[in-house]
């Protein structure tokens, strides 16, 4: 499992995009949706999931994209299943923590 993380300070504190790295550089897009990851939001440093849980305790909002690690924010209590937002079979979910 490969993630990329990109770390942004943002007005209200730390904002974390964390996001599969399989799926970088391509665009989704479903009726109204869309998900471009091809943008410099979604580009960072490789992180383990070990690393991006301790890094997620000190952010203020995360946004994760794929399959991946929207599955482990479900198993850290951090994504409501029910609430994820799927485009093309990708999911996305945004956390205020």
């Amino acid at each position: 499992m490969t993630l990329i993380v990109n770390e942004k300070q943002g007005p209200h504190g730390l904002l974390l995009v964390v996001t599969d790295k399989d799926i970088l550089g391509k665009v989704f897009e479903e009726g109204k949706l869309q998900l471009d990851l091809r943008k410099e939001f979604y580009n960072g440093e490789e992180k383990n999931k070990e690393q991006i849980k301790i890094m997620c305790s000190g952010a203020r909002d995360v946004h994760l994209t794929g399959k991946e690690v929207v599955a482990l924010g479900v198993e850290w209590g951090l994504v409501d299943a029910e609430r994820i937002l799927w485009v093309k079979g990708v999911p996305h979910a945004e956390v205020a923590i």
